[in-house]
């Protein structure tokens, strides 16, 4: 499904370069969920827009169910991030006086989508989200945090999109609310098949996936599982 290749980002400021990426690779099948986990600095959150089709490597390539995302005009990377990715944010950046409905439609009423579909749709999202019918009515805003991440989950998945992108879902939520969440990514990748992208600083938090990229000076420094990791040698010498 995702293929990167000797991804590098540098970015420049006058005679000043920065190498966020230093020639980064691997791949991610369908239906696995995987954590990218780095300090503040490492490179993650510079990998995570480029996963995102949000920016383009400077060198390198990015291959999504088969597509080079890291060649297409800026328009057409829009039509990847609305069609294929969902994203799910640590912000929630949910419209606070909207309905649960009305947000979770939202990318849907962007894609002229008919109404009735939307909120057939907007419904399958938020029980597979598991939030209770119940809330459907309520503004984000008189929800509680775990809630409102599970609004957010449910906005993420109304387009049916094949990557689910989440970067530090559980920075604003406690310990508890933060392992429900998380919960329900699992539940999403084992019932639905969901393949899940998971940004995080936090080992405990990276360990509710089933492997873990670590990332470090724009390196991979190890790619496995929570249990059985293996060191990437090259990832230590000089780029």
């Amino acid at each position: 499904m995702i293929e990167i290749k000797k991804i590098t980002k540098t970015y420049k400021n006058g005679d000043n370069e920065t190498h966020a990426l230093r020639g980064v690779s691997f791949t991610i099948q369908d239906g696995e969920f995987v954590a990218i986990m780095g300090p503040s600095g490492s490179g993650k959150s510079t990998l995570m827009h480029i996963l995102g089709a949000l920016d383009t490597p400077t060198s390198g390539t990015f291959h999504l169910d088969g597509k080079d995302v890291s060649k297409l005009s800026d328009d057409e990377l829009a039509t990847i991030r609305r069609d294929r990715i969902g994203f799910v944010f640590q912000s929630f950046n949910l419209l606070p006086r909207a309905t649960v409905m009305r947000n979770v439609t939202l990318p849907l009423i962007y894609a002229e989508v008919p109404e009735k579909e939307r909120e057939r749709k907007a419904r399958k999202s938020l029980a597979s989200a598991g939030l209770t019918e119940d809330r459907y009515e309520h503004k984000s805003n008189q929800l509680s945090g775990g809630q409102i991440q599970r609004v957010a989950i449910a906005r993420a998945l109304v387009n049916d999109p094949s990557l689910i992108l989440a970067d530090e879902p559980t920075g604003n939520l406690d310990s508890q609310t933060g392992d429900i969440v998380l919960g329900t990514f699992q539940k999403l990748n084992k019932e639905m098949k969901r393949t899940i992208i998971l940004i995080t600083h936090e080992r405990e938090v990276a360990e509710h996936a089933d492997r873990i990229i670590y990332i470090r000076d724009g390196l991979i420094v190890e790619d496995g599982s929570g249990h059985s990791k293996r060191i990437i040698e090259h990832a230590k010498q000089k780029v």
